[in-house]
């Protein structure tokens, strides 16, 4: 069953222009893990990682219908699979099949997510 949907849209030169006005911004977006994987990145493809996460995090803190004040940046982790497939992991919702979808344009990043009963 369904619980819940949500997307989110963002403006690449939005993160861009955040990350270089505040640094460590990229640090309060991404866990650990997410952090390595962009540091391997160029420019380009980091920004691009950045908004895609970001998007996805707050289309998640939608579709449970919380918004992002209640949940945490770092309680949401989003790694890939073989074949670059994103996947979704947030503490405290072991409970719900995530389903994720991040897409990117020239200027934007765009994610939704779905919530599905196990």
């Amino acid at each position: 069953m369904i619980r819940g949907i949500g997307i989110d849209i963002i403006e690449m030169d939005r993160i861009k222009q955040s990350i270089k006005r505040k640094p460590r911004l990229i640090q309060r977006i991404l866990t650990e893990r997410e952090y390595q994987r962009f540091k391997d990145l160029n420019e380009r493809r980091q920004i691009e990682y950045a908004a895609g996460r970001f998007a996805a995090k707050e289309a998640l803190a939608k579709s449970l219908g919380t918004g992002i004040g209640s949940l945490s940046f770092q309680h949401i982790e989003i790694l890939s699979d073989g074949k670059g497939a994103p996947s979704m992991k947030v503490q405290g919702f072991e409970n719900l099949h995530i389903w994720l979808s991040i897409s990117h344009s020239t200027t934007h990043a765009v994610a939704q997510v779905v919530l599905e009963e196990r």
